[in-house]
């Protein structure tokens, strides 16, 4: 019987094939206290298990291609970094020490301890990285049991089984590339969001995806044929034959479109009126650099800088590491901008989450992050800065700040930024002493308080994802409200729509890098609004350039007037389907 899962769609395209299951590694171990004779023998036991997990991605890092994308090569290191981490491997040791748990029980009960800080975090990126320490200890079960990788069950299979389309729980960024060799088509897991490293990986190889498909992985069964809508996130199981017909034409005619948009990588992004629309990427590690500047970005209109300071047991990193860090992905992008955010993360503080008597914060989407943080951090929020104005030496550097409100915020950072250069001066330390500062509009007071930013900043940059969260009240990793997460809601389309408005009013530039702007059904709606600046992952640039090659920004005035005039659901859709398919006037088009 044919029947139709929905998850979130994260990498874009068509896939059908026979379902592959992956069962989970079983983290329901079994519980008993060894004798202490056994002590020795069960740290050992777990420094093997380590070791042969070590080996496992050493092996992989080493066979990958050059054209590997550098995500992928990014999060096995991530993994490598977990395997090594102090937090996991010595109070693991700890426990089978002091309570005398077998190694599998002391394994998961630290699991448990660390995952657990990562529930409460309101940044979804971050929040999702609960899955590579997961991911990590699920590799250390399986070796501890001595049971093969996923993907090395998998290239067993593969040798008996055609076209495949991998369903599992959740999957490894390491396994994921090992089953890149096989005839797998997709992936399909029941957990995930957009942020989730399986979402990540699946656009860098072009594979499609839909992760979040709630309970797939016991309602499919092994061999079913199933279809994957990577842009619906849409799996169709056992579709009817005309069903299958549909999908394997919409398949061809997506491969070929594929094929079309390569050309279009180091085409300049301008609209049949000629007007120059700059493309940038979103990057969370420093070898993301190399991806954006092969996917044709003119430069980072993001470059999240919270990665580098997980994984640090109760302390920040030094200034030596921050700076060569931003220092090699702006060598990475050969003299292009690259614009750096300061940390953003809150008082749920996965960084130091590690501390006696840490407490999660009651409500952390509204109490002290981001900037909130920094500020009430200035010795670290210094470190930070002088990391990225050294960094400026070697190329462009931008600097941007989170979640700014307040006039007092405002000046106390740009305060703490000039204070920044006395102390390299005094060194005698170089810096670019031009370096633009520039502030995330992502709540509503700041897009509305607009004239507070615009006289004290260099450049804006509206983050939507939080921008929308805010403005709707909406928690998007909570799946109760999660569907009344909507970035056409009129309050919001207002809020960007203003902003571009006074800011090219004011002679400043602005961009957009949340989800909205490597949506390419909102393209249009962007460019009608006085867009110019569009940054996004660098796997959407090619489609959001088709888009911004067929429009005339004329012919998008009128419908875009009607959209933010339009208040209602079905009015406001309407006068997107108008937009999307706005032509100019002959005598305009001459």
């Amino acid at each position: 019987m044919s029947f139709t899962l929905q998850g979130i769609p994260v990498s874009r395209g068509i896939a059908i094939g026979r379902a592959y299951l992956i069962a989970p590694a079983a983290l329901d171990v079994a519980h008993y206290l060894i004798e202490a004779d056994q002590i020795d023998a069960e740290v050992a036991r777990f420094r093997a298990a380590l070791g042969a997990v070590r080996g496992e991605l050493d092996a992989l890092r080493a066979d990958l291609t050059h054209d590997t994308p550098s995500e992928v090569a990014a999060f096995i290191d991530v993994h490598a970094m977990i395997l090594g981490d102090a937090m996991l491997v010595q109070e693991t040791i700890d426990l089978i020490r002091t309570r005398r748990y077998n190694v599998e029980w002391a394994l998961t009960e630290q699991l448990d301890v660390l995952a657990s800080h990562f529930d409460d975090i309101e940044d979804e990126y971050l929040r999702e990285r609960k899955a590579d320490i997961e991911q990590v200890v699920e590799r250390v079960l399986k070796a501890l049991a001595g049971a093969p990788s996923a993907a090395q069950a998998l290239d067993k299979a593969a040798k008996s089984r055609d076209e495949m389309i991998v369903v599992a729980h959740d999957i490894a960024p390491a396994d994921m590339m090992q089953f890149k060799t096989q005839s797998f088509q997709a992936f399909v897991t029941d957990l995930g969001g957009r942020t989730s490293h399986t979402a990540i990986v699946a656009r860098s190889l072009g594979i499609p995806a839909a992760v979040g498909v709630q309970h797939a992985s016991a309602l499919i069964r092994q061999d079913d044929l199933i279809i994957v809508d990577g842009d619906a996130g849409i799996v169709i199981v056992d579709p009817a034959p005309i069903v299958l017909e549909e999908y394997s034409y919409r398949q061809s005619e997506k491969a070929l479109e594929q094929r079309k948009l390569q050309r279009l990588k180091f085409s300049p992004a301008l609209t049949l009126c000629g007007a120059k629309i700059d493309l940038l990427a979103n990057i969370e590690l420093p070898d993301d650099a190399k991806a954006a500047v092969d996917a044709g970005a003119v430069g980072v209109g993001l470059f999240r800088s919270e990665f580098l300071f997980m994984n640090h047991k109760n302390q920040m990193p030094e200034e030596e590491e921050q700076f060569a860090a931003y220092k090699r992905a702006v060598e990475l992008m050969h003299g292009k901008p690259v614009t750096i955010r300061t940390i953003d993360v809150g008082a749920d503080k996965p960084l130091d989450a590690h501390d006696e008597g840490y407490e999660t914060a009651p409500n952390p989407a509204l109490g002290l992050r981001a900037i909130r943080w920094s500020l009430s951090e200035p010795q670290m929020f210094l470190t930070q800065l002088r990391a990225m104005l050294r960094a400026s030496a070697f190329g462009q550097v931008k600097i941007l700040v989170p979640m700014l409100a307040h006039a007092q915020e405002i000046d106390q950072t740009l305060d703490l930024i000039n204070e920044a250069k006395r102390q390299l001066d005094a060194a005698g330390l170089a810096y670019d002493p031009n370096v633009r500062v520039g502030a995330m509009i992502e709540i509503p007071a700041a897009a509305i308080a607009l004239p507070l930013f615009l006289k004290r900043f260099d450049f804006l940059s509206i983050g939507t994802n939080d921008l929308i969260q805010y403005t709707l009240a909406i928690d998007r990793a909570d799946n109760a409200v999660a569907h009344l997460y909507d970035p056409l809601h009129p309050a919001v389309l207002h809020l960007i729509a203003f902003t571009l408005r006074e800011a090219k009013r004011a002679g400043v530039p602005v961009s957009v890098c949340g989800e909205m702007a490597g949506d390419p059904a909102l393209t249009r709606l962007l460019l009608g609004m006085g867009l110019t600046e569009f940054s996004m992952h660098p796997s959407q640039l090619l489609v959001v350039k088709q888009e911004i090659l067929r429009a005339h920004l004329k012919a998008l005035e009128k419908p875009t007037a009607d959209v933010l005039a339009a208040f209602e659901p079905e009015e406001v859709q309407a006068a997107l389907q108008r937009l999307a398919s706005a032509e100019p006037k002959a005598d305009v088009a001459a």
